[in-house]
């Protein structure tokens, strides 16, 4: 079943309700100088209710229900109208490029999109335009949370430390979550409420009520419509307040109430899995020459001067002083050329491809990569374990996601309570 494999899965019939004009004409809520309507409402309260019975989740009273949606539909308007605003696009080309990969992640062609998922009663068009808008949401994210979280030297250094003999970070974790969210400057009856609520629910955990089926009914996360679920993730990248308490736990187990700056958190762990230890990869040591064409310098003229340089260079001039003398590649040219051990994926297609079939100490004949024209020779190959730059990148990217959570609600909470907001309900 494609709906249930692809992201953003909206029936059909969104357009066409929202063509008829029987519910185009109802503002759910203004948001700043957008709207809500209530025919969004409508259907993505449809979506979740037909995905909940798919699943088969005991979704909370109707009005409840979509109190929940309407929310995180006010959320998302605020941040699209937002990335509109400080000019974030995605262009078709990256739309089809993300598209293709999640068709090619699921065993579909591109072209059979369409009908695939109009056999499910589920609009390209909307889907088009949901998949573009979660492109758009994701480089917002990046942008005014990811990309604003510095990680000092010591973190990484303290992190470094952990990793020896921690069960936490050697392992990956299936969690869910729920978060009780605390308003910003809030007065103690709003903290008083927000324990009690945090504490009744867990309460209906440890009574056996479904976890996902509470976050739907009560989470304030963005992830409480998908009943909580944050998938798979490595320990080392787990934020802090989860990473504190997931080590004693097993598959099934949810932890109390934790209390953090944005609210209480509840976390389950779904299943638990071993990660890898060790890394090896195959490096090559090249150097190159690169002749970038211009209006001056053509395609054909580039290509001779590289011919010119490896006869030159079979002759027995030295490849390094030549590079020096004739290479566009800034990075390179006052090294000889030399670019430095580097794994696989470090470079463009074409050029990767010439460089594996390179033989060591063999000047390669010309050839054109978007970057211009090029001669390699592959100086060395080693294996290398490269474990260590794992962990360390695994370590910035752990603080990174230890800071996101927190940062991530802080945002949404900001941008939400610094909107104008007019719910119509």
């Amino acid at each position: 079943m494609i709906s249930a494999l692809l992201p953003c899965a909206i029936p059909a019939s969104a357009d066409e309700l929202s063509k008829t004009g029987d519910m185009l004409d109802g503002i759910a809520a203004i948001v700043n100088e957008g709207v809500v309507l209530k025919s969004e409402l409508h259907l993505q309260t449809e979506t979740i209710t037909k995905r909940a019975q798919d699943q088969g989740m005991q979704l909370p009273p109707l009005d409840i229900l979509q109190e929940q949606v309407l929310e995180s539909l006010i959320v998302k308007q605020i941040q699209l109208q937002r990335a509109e605003r400080i000019g974030i696009q995605v262009s078709d080309q990256m739309l089809n490029q993300s598209i293709a990969g999640v068709a090619e992640q699921n065993g579909i062609a591109f072209e059979d999109m369409p009908r695939l998922l109009a056999e499910e009663d589920i609009s390209y068009a909307v889907y088009r335009r949901e998949m573009r808008e979660q492109l758009i949401l994701d480089q917002l994210r990046r942008m005014d949370v990811i990309g604003r979280i510095s990680v000092a030297p010591r973190e990484i250094d303290q992190c470094l430390a952990d990793l020896e003999d921690n069960v936490v970070v050697n392992s990956e974790y299936n969690l869910s979550h729920i978060l009780i969210s605390i308003p910003e400057s809030a007065t103690a009856d709003e903290l008083a409420e927000a324990e009690t609520e945090a504490n009744y629910v867990h309460k209906l955990l440890q009574d056996g009520s479904d976890f996902a089926e509470l976050a739907i009914r009560y989470s304030d996360s963005q992830t409480g419509l998908e009943g909580g679920s944050l998938g798979w993730r490595k320990g080392d990248q787990l934020p802090t307040i989860f990473s504190d308490v997931v080590g004693p736990m097993e598959a099934g187990d949810f932890s109390n109430p934790i209390r953090a700056i944005s609210g209480y958190h509840m976390v389950k762990v779904n299943d638990i899995r071993g990660t890898i230890q060790r890394s090896e990869i195959e490096q090559m040591k090249i150097r190159h020459i690169l002749i970038t064409p211009d209006e001056i310098i053509d395609d054909e003229t580039s290509k001779q001067q590289l011919e010119e340089a490896v006869l030159q260079i079979i002759s027995g001039e030295d490849f390094g002083e030549i590079a020096k003398l004739l290479s566009d590649d800034p990075g390179s040219a006052n090294e000889g050329g030399e670019m430095g051990w580097r794994g696989p994926g470090t470079y463009v297609p074409e050029f990767e491809e010439m460089a594996n079939k390179a033989k060591i100490g063999v000047v390669s004949a010309p050839f054109q990569t978007r970057f211009g024209w090029h001669i390699i020779e592959v100086m060395e190959r080693r294996i290398f374990d490269n474990t260590e730059e794992l962990k360390e990148t695994g370590c910035i990217q752990r603080v990174r996601n230890s800071k996101l959570t927190e940062e991530e609600q802080l945002w949404v909470r900001r941008i939400r309570d610094e909107a104008f907001v007019d719910i119509r309900m």
